[in-house]
């Protein structure tokens, strides 16, 4: 059996697009991850040693976002996972990055991508 923590709405600024104007200023963007792990041991025990620590993993994100440039919200969001996926008792997981003020002459309330990683091996 599979269960899931779910992070959602972390907002964060950063540097992400390949307009001029993008590459100048950070941007807003919010995030939303789910990690799929075995939660039965974190039911019963009651202690944060058998699951995953989601305030350090959103240290991890803010940290990713604070301190590389991306070209793509794809790049961006495949980092993210990579880090969800670097904890050995994450299965899958699967991170939404949208960005919020998105460069485009419409009334666009924010473009995004969400991308569905499994641990290998």
């Amino acid at each position: 059996m599979v269960d899931s923590i779910e992070l959602r709405g972390l907002r964060v600024l950063a540097f992400c697009g390949i307009l001029p104007e993008e590459e100048q200023r950070r941007q807003p963007f919010e995030i939303d991850v789910d990690v799929d792990l075995d939660l039965h041991a974190a039911g019963s025990s009651d202690d944060l040693e058998n699951t995953i620590d989601y305030g350090g993993l959103v240290s991890a994100i803010t940290a990713l976002a604070d301190g590389r440039r991306y070209g793509l919200l794809e790049r961006f969001a495949s980092e993210i996972a990579d880090v969800a996926l670097g904890d050995p008792r994450v299965v899958a997981t699967r991170v939404t990055v949208r960005k919020l003020r998105p460069p485009v002459p419409h009334d666009l309330v924010s473009s995004g991508v969400t991308v569905r990683r499994e641990a290998t091996g």
